[in-house]
Order: C-alpha cells, then structure tokens, then sequence
C-alpha cells in the first residue's frame, strides 16, 4: 500500500486532497509502484520562491518542485517502504495557471501534483523525446478521472 501525505501550509481552504491522492495512486498503478511513501506540501507563492532559489538556484516563483529521495530504487526504511521524496506546490501558482489556461483548480492541482510525482519516480522533461513520454503519461492518469483542460 502507498502513502501519499497532504499538507496544507497556506491559510486556504483546501478541499482537493481526495482527488489528489486518487490520481497519484491512478500513477503509482500505472508506473507499478507499491510501498511507496511521498508527501505533497501545498505552500505560497513567498515560500516556493525561497526553495527555488535556494535548492535550483532560480529567483523566481515555480509551481511545482519535487525533492527525489531515491537516486536509486533502494531508498527503504525498515519496514520496506520507498521513501520517493516531497513535492512542494503553489498553491498561489497554481491558481494564476487555472486561469491562464482556462481550466479548473482543481485540474491545475492534479496536473501539478502528478507532474510532481513522476519527477520523483525519475522522469524528466529536458529533452523532447523525455518530455513526450512524461507528458503522455500524465495526461493518461488525469483522464482517467475526467481531468482535462
């Protein structure tokens, strides 16, 4: 069994945990994962901004960073869970995508959110042939809710 932990660290009502938890486990099905652990952090715009600068060496506000554990797939604890890392998201961010690109928050939260997650499970989007294939990998888990743009 997974466990994917939520934390809400912004002062906002934050009603989409249920669905978030659904479509990360919808990738953690597809990818093959078990025994995973990961936490996804819903943070501000003030707060992303310092982890982007400080970790990526970027002076500006992301929408999404994730923190890999796993350089290989032997990161454990004792009682054999992986431990994949965290995922801080703006929440601030993701609210000014929604309507950018004319879509849900909600949608904006579980695109984010497993974009996170599959950085963590070691995808990447550099070079266009890895971006291809992660972003189809996405959209797959988010239509398999009815998330679309």
């Amino acid at each position: 069994m997974n466990d994917i932990n939520i934390y809400n660290e912004t002062n906002d009502e934050f009603p989409y945990n249920d669905i978030i938890e659904k479509v990360v486990n919808k990738a953690f099905e597809i990818e093959r994962v078990k025994n995973a652990s990961c936490s996804i952090i819903i943070v501000d715009n003030s707060y992303i901004h310092k982890l982007n600068k400080e970790y990526r060496g970027i002076d500006r506000v992301t929408d999404v960073i994730s923190f890999a554990l796993e350089d290989d797939k032997n990161m454990v604890i004792p009682d054999g869970t992986r431990l994949l890392g965290d995922i801080y998201i703006s929440l601030d961010k993701a609210r000014e995508q929604a309507k950018e690109y004319g879509h849900s928050l909600e949608r904006e939260l579980c695109f984010l959110a497993v974009h996170g997650i599959y950085h963590l499970l070691g995808y990447d989007h550099e070079k266009e042939e890895e971006a291809e294939v992660m972003f189809k990998k996405q959209e797959e888990v988010l239509m398999e809710y009815g998330i679309t743009r």
